[in-house]
Parts: C-alpha cells; structure tokens; sequence
C-alpha cells in the first residue's frame, strides 16, 4: 500500500466519522429523525402518509365543530320559538272565555298577538355566522319578510342542504328549513297568529277556539324539530370525538416515524462524536510523515 493510497483511505475514513457527527448533531438540533427523503425513504413515504390522514382528521374535527355550532344555534332559537308559541296559546285559552273578557281585554290580548307574531319572525330570522339558520341553502341575509312570507321560497327543498362532512363518506345535514319548523306557506304559524289576533280583535269565539288547536299543532312541529336536532347533534359530536382520537393516534404515529428520541440521540452524538476524535488521532499517528521518509 503506497503512501497516496493510505492518505485517501485515511481521508475518506475521517469524512466518514465527520459525516456521521454532522447527521447527530442536526437530529439533535431539529428533533427529527427524517429532515430530507434521502435520510429514509421509506419512513419518509410513511410520513407523507400519515400527514395527508391526519391532515384528514384535523378538517373533519373544524366540520363537526361548525355543525355543533349550527345545531346548538338552531337548538336554541327553536327553544326559545317554543315558548314563544306557547304563550300565544294561552292568550288563545284566555280568550276563548265567552263572556268574561270584554272586548277592550280582547284588543288588548291581540296586541299582544301581534307582538309574538313579530317577535317569533325575529327568531326564525336567526341566524349563524351571518346566514339564517331557517333559510335552507339561500344566499340572502333572512329566512323570512315581515309579513311572515319566505324571502328566498327558490332555497327550500332543496335534496342536500346545508351539510357538513364529519368523517369519510359521512354527510350530514345540520339545517332545519323554515316550513319544517314553522308550517307551509298557507298554513304557517305566522299565519296562524294572524287569524287568532283578528279573531279577537272581531270577538270570534269560534274561530279562537279553531287557533288553540292550530297553535297546539304548530309547538308540537316546533318540538319535532327540536328533536331531530338533538339527534343530529349527538351524531356530530360523536364523529367528532372520533376525529378527535384518530388525530391524536395519527399524531404519535408521525411522531414515532419522524421524531428523535432526544435521549437516544445526545448519546448518538457522543459516541460518534468519540469515534471521530479517535480516528483524527489513529491517523495522525499513521500518517507522521516526513521529507526524510519521502526521500528513502
């Protein structure tokens, strides 16, 4: 083995060493195993794998959050339409007393008719970042005009409505329209407040008798609902809880595949760190040439 030849092995020897300190110290420096492909394509596959599912995850827990949301707003308006409702019914009952109400009692009760009438518009107007929860897919800022008409009637019945993907392949929808809450166009809650307000402003024992059972039928579709809300709500919030455990076993799953174990790693350095200073001194010995050793 010629002088040439020891220095070049020497060399690549000590470039080795000097290489295997450098990858220690930026595994230790970055907290990561995989700081390029090249460092392990396999692991690095297996990377990219499990960021695009956990990445998945992460947009279907923001999903069922915003339909919790929406739900929870639409849960509470319908509460609060509910009582709404009910009250005007019991303005019904108390007018349905022939005889013990004068008819300036009477006005009065249809004053407050029409305040609940105009005060339950306002509830089915509600809206959840700035869309009108009742108002089907619509694009316009309310569900309902002040007559108690739809403003966007072209927005109802639709086959999807307003959705929300919660998990792979599950859809759900988490919008009540206005007519499934509130009655048909005709035959609508509003509508029905109308008549009861002029039928007491007109004395009409009848035709307040006939309002008490539209207004039972109109807070027992208010509570309907209401239900199906609560059980659209409880499968959201458990495909979120389920979103939410996949994301954090996808997360230890990327930390295993990507992440240096610190400990492991600072004990890495050293030894290589050890083996490079030894192979600076073997060769240092190996190589104590002179002009004298030249010239023999």
């Amino acid at each position: 083995m010629t002088q040439n030849m020891l220095s070049r092995q020497s060399f690549s020897g000590m470039q080795t060493a000097m290489s295997r300190v450098a990858k220690a110290q930026e595994q230790l420096t970055t907290g990561r195993l995989i700081n390029r492909p090249s460092d392990d394509p396999t692991g690095a596959t297996s990377a990219m794998r499990i960021r695009s599912s956990l990445a998945a995850q992460k947009q279907y827990v923001r999903n069922a959050d915003d339909a919790v949301g929406w739900l929870d707003q639409s849960d509470s308006t319908l509460q609060e339409a509910t009582t709404q409702i009910s009250r005007a019914r019991d303005i019904a009952l108390q007018g349905a007393n022939s005889g013990a109400l004068g008819q300036k009692a009477l006005d009065a009760l249809a004053t407050e008719v029409d305040q609940i009438r105009d005060g339950l518009i306002t509830t089915a107007n509600a809206k959840y970042l700035d869309r009108p929860i009742f108002g089907g897919i619509t694009s316009g800022a309310q569900a309902y005009l002040p007559d108690g008409t739809l403003a966007d009637p072209d927005a109802i019945g639709t086959a999807s409505g307003v959705v929300r993907t919660v998990a792979d392949g599950a859809r759900i929808r988490i919008d009540v329209e206005g007519p499934a809450a509130f009655g048909p166009e005709g035959d609508s809650v509003f509508k029905h407040l109308d008549d009861l307000s002029i039928a007491l402003k007109g004395g009409d024992s009848v035709a307040i008798q006939g309002a008490i059972g539209k207004l039972k039928a109109d807070s027992d579709r208010v509570s309907n609902a209401q239900a199906d809300i609560g059980a659209r709500t409880v499968r959201v919030e458990n495909a979120r809880s389920v979103a939410t455990d996949a994301t954090l076993t996808l997360s230890n799953a990327l930390s295993s595949v990507e992440n240096v174990d610190l400990a492991k790693a600072t004990v890495d350095l050293g030894l290589t760190q050890v083996a490079y200073q030894a192979a600076l001194g073997a060769t240092a010995k190996a190589l104590q040439s002179s002009l004298l050793d030249f010239l023999r």
